[in-house]
């Protein structure tokens, strides 16, 4: 232990004494990391930075700590003003006694924090991550990466290739715990994939779209705080490590969903964040999203084999499990199965958005398809909020063929980048589920095409129900819908009358049916 830890000893156990506090707190619960020290009393997080030294970060003097608060609070304080309160010094008051914040000399630095419940970060709240959370979650990133600094691509990029090399040493120095030939071709993958995608990360640079976002966006950097995930505990040590495409900061958080078996929630969080970004560049991004995926959970397995050297003998076996689903997960994102492109269409009130969420999860690359949805297009192409009701001149002809046009484009762009697409609109008319098709053809997929069919009472009943939906159809638009003339429908056609999840199944028959007959 250095000398610089050793006089740290006095202010640890000073800020663990509940007398710090001045009687605001009865008892001090104190939390240790490699770098820091957190004591959390009464409604106050105090975090103090320890005397440590690593090759990735350097608290080792006073100056090099008090500098490291100041930047987590700078760091830290856009992504959740409600937790970061202030830098504040502890002190060496004349008698020779410590003071938080006293008049003295400051012989440590720490940051003040709102204290929250512990037990309120995703990581304890896994299995609560609804629909609702989850498209709140993709809403906050995509906030928090438009607010976040453009930074320069190159280093980044470099970087990278650091990692790839840095993983494979550490691989390969555990021959026992990661097998030599899997590591190899690991290894060969990722570095295919980085070559291949170097240049898209280069224009994304260019358009601003490398960022010095979170850096660390797991479930346990997240938190509820009144029903609202706020992020926090961001990098500040390194710029570098906390830089990167914000597909790449995203990616953390779509692993640690996707490795958890909450692949329904990462796919919500993925759709949300690319509406709220409203870039098109970023669907052109997601060619880059296995590497990032894959290069995001290697990284996690190389970091929790490391636990084993010091861990207990009895907690050796759960590390390496762990660390091996980690590896097998990064083998699985580098290496996925071909995209599809799936268009569902129906009257109102069949379905046809809940269909395509359900079966949005299942398509490859990880986490699921970019779903298309002609409601949303719309509200978006006439500038509306989602849920805002738009009038007749919304639905005219020609602007139906305006959002046909721009969901055809985006689909397009999203399996140009070798990603699933799901088209979900009403496809009324022969000449939109041609174009699709033809769209399809140029990209070298076939259109799957799923219509669903409903009678009108169970249709109208559905759309009476809605609330805070993208959709503006109600019972007077159901009825006119009855009119409509299909004209040759050579989709599958899919009975929706029943329930979401037998609807569900039936789609997923249909579709291993069609795949069935491609081969």
């Amino acid at each position: 232990m250095s000398a610089q830890a050793n006089d740290q000893d006095e202010v640890l156990a000073f800020l663990a004494d509940p007398a710090a506090y001045g009687g605001a707190a009865t008892a001090v619960r104190r939390i240790d990391t490699h770098a820091a020290s957190v004591f959390l009393a009464g409604d106050r997080a105090i975090k103090v930075k320890r005397a440590v030294r690593f090759p990735f970060l350097d608290y080792s003097t006073l100056d090099k700590r008090k500098a490291a608060c100041v930047a987590e609070l700078a760091v830290n304080a856009p992504y959740a003003p409600e937790i970061y309160r202030g830098v504040l010094p502890i002190t060496r008051e004349a008698g020779g006694s410590l003071a938080l914040a006293g008049r003295g000399e400051p012989v440590e630095w720490a940051v003040e924090m709102r204290r929250f419940d512990e037990t309120r970060t995703l990581d304890h709240l896994a299995g609560a991550i609804d629909g609702d959370l989850a498209d709140a979650l993709g809403r906050a990133v995509a906030a928090a990466h438009e607010q976040a600094p453009i930074v320069p691509a190159e280093p980044w990029i470099d970087a990278l290739e650091t990692y790839l090399q840095q993983n494979l040493a550490a691989f390969r120095e555990l021959p026992d715990l990661f097998e030599p030939g899997a590591v190899a071709a690991l290894d060969r993958r990722s570095r295919t994939s980085f070559a291949r995608i170097r240049p898209l990360l280069v224009a994304r640079g260019k358009l601003g779209r490398v960022r010095r976002g979170h850096g660390d966006l797991h479930l346990g950097n997240i938190v509820l705080i009144d029903a609202r995930p706020v992020l926090f505990d961001a990098i500040e040590f390194d710029p570098l490590i906390a830089a990167g495409d914000v597909l790449y900061d995203l990616a953390f958080l779509l692993m640690d969903l996707c490795e958890r078996g909450l692949l329904q929630a990462a796919n919500i969080v993925l759709n949300r964040y690319l509406i709220a970004t409203r870039r098109s560049e970023d669907l052109d991004g997601l060619a880059a999203l296995p590497l990032f995926l894959s290069l995001r959970a290697a990284i996690r397995a190389k970091v929790t084999a490391a636990r084993m050297e010091r861990a207990a003998a009895n907690e050796r076996a759960a590390i390496a499990r762990a660390a091996r689903a980690y590896f097998a997960f990064a083998e699985r994102a580098i290496a996925p199965e071909r995209a599809k492109f799936v268009a569902v269409g129906g009257l109102s009130g069949t379905g046809k958005t809940l269909l395509a969420r359900g079966l949005a999860p299942d398509l490859a690359p990880m986490p699921g398809a970019v779903i298309v949805r002609s409601d949303i297009e719309r509200k978006l192409l006439f500038g509306a909020g989602e849920t805002e009701k738009l009038g007749r001149e919304a639905y005219a002809p020609a602007a139906t063929q305006r959002v046909y046009a721009v969901m055809l484009d985006k689909a397009r762009r999203v399996l140009a980048a070798g990603h699933s697409a799901i088209a979900d609109a009403v496809f009324a008319q022969a000449p939109e589920r041609a174009a699709f098709a033809a769209a399809a053809e140029a990209a070298n997929f076939r259109l799957l095409g799923l219509f669903l069919t409903a009678n009108l009472a169970t249709r109208i009943e559905r759309v009476g129900k809605r609330a805070h939906d993208a959709s503006d159809a109600d019972e007077t638009v159901a009825r006119a819908q009855e009119r409509y003339d299909l004209g040759g429908l050579d989709w599958r056609s899919i009975d929706a009358s029943g329930t979401v999840a037998e609807t569900l199944a039936r789609a997923r028959a249909a579709l291993a049916d069609m795949d069935g007959e491609a081969e």
